[in-house]
């Protein structure tokens, strides 16, 4: 079928990549993004750190896993100036050793002013000084991800200075020949709050026209009328709508399950792939 559906590694934790992998393998996934927490290492680990980069991709090969992307996820813009220049420089060393794993896109979080929790929304995200420390930041792992013939992901994400479709799409614009190292992974369920659900036509199909060119992934995850975020099938969003839309991406990309728990990945397996099918139906019929 067309669309290629993978998961997030870190919902099978386990002591080894081995059995990470026959999870993944045995729960009906062929392509994962790889967080090194699955195994127990910390997302971006310390320079140098003994990670066996090469064993892990081996232990996933030999499930027929694909590694395709592998999560960097750290406060770009964190307002502790030590603490994100460290991380950054974690970050050039992890995107330097993602072809290791065979890993085509390393994704990260375009940051927030809040010094706790990098995924919650800070008044100062929209500032211009927050917007030049974002670029700062990618001036700085650019040349890692150029050097590893890696893209750097880029999910808008609404607690973060990348907040919207809008927001992403006057990144690339700024980056200009250097956007060719940027994809964007899009998540529907960030673009779309209860609030907004009624309305969720128009905003995913402007989100998908504006970034559709530059799309490497979309991810998988559901709102719910809390607010918060739920496996896919289990709220609000169309997912018909999302792989309509997705059909028309002018290239293929992976549809990744996020925010299931591992007791769930069946249905939401399921669910996913009656969805594809049925845009499937749709198109040829």
């Amino acid at each position: 079928m067309t669309a290629e559906l993978g998961i997030f590694a870190r919902i099978f934790t386990r002591p080894t990549a081995e059995e990470v992998a026959a999870a993944v393998a045995g729960a009906g996934f062929d392509l994962v993004q790889l967080n090194l927490s699955c195994i127990g290492a910390p997302t971006v680990p310390p320079v140098g750190a003994a990670v066996d980069f090469a064993g892990i991709r081996s232990a996933f090969e030999a499930n027929a896993v694909r590694i395709w992307g592998l999560s960097c996820t750290y406060n770009l813009i964190h307002p502790d100036l030590a603490q994100r220049a460290e991380y950054t420089a974690r970050a050039e060393w992890l995107i330097g050793r993602a072809p290791e794993l065979g890993a085509e896109v390393v994704t990260l979080c375009s940051g927030t002013r809040d010094a706790e929790d990098m995924w919650r929304a800070h008044s100062a995200n929209s500032s211009p000084e927050a917007w030049a420390d974002l670029r700062a930041g990618l001036d700085t792992l650019l040349p890692a991800a150029e050097g590893a013939g890696v893209r750097l992901g880029i999910e808008p994400e609404p607690g973060n200075v990348v907040a919207d479709a809008a927001r992403a799409s006057d990144l690339l614009a700024e980056l200009g020949n250097d956007a060719r190292f940027i994809g964007i992974v899009l998540d529907p369920a960030n673009l779309v709050t209860p609030a907004t659900a009624s309305d969720q036509g128009r905003i995913l199909r402007h989100a998908f026209g504006v970034l559709g060119a530059e799309t490497v992934a979309l991810h998988a995850k559901d709102v719910v009328s809390t607010g918060a975020y739920a496996a896919a099938g289990l709220g609000q969003l169309d997912y018909d709508l999302v792989f309509e839309l997705h059909a028309a991406l002018p290239v293929q990309v992976p549809v990744i399950v996020q925010d299931s728990t591992e007791a769930d990945v069946p249905r939401t397996r399921r669910f996913l792939l009656s969805s594809a099918l049925r845009q499937e139906a749709r198109a040829s019929g």
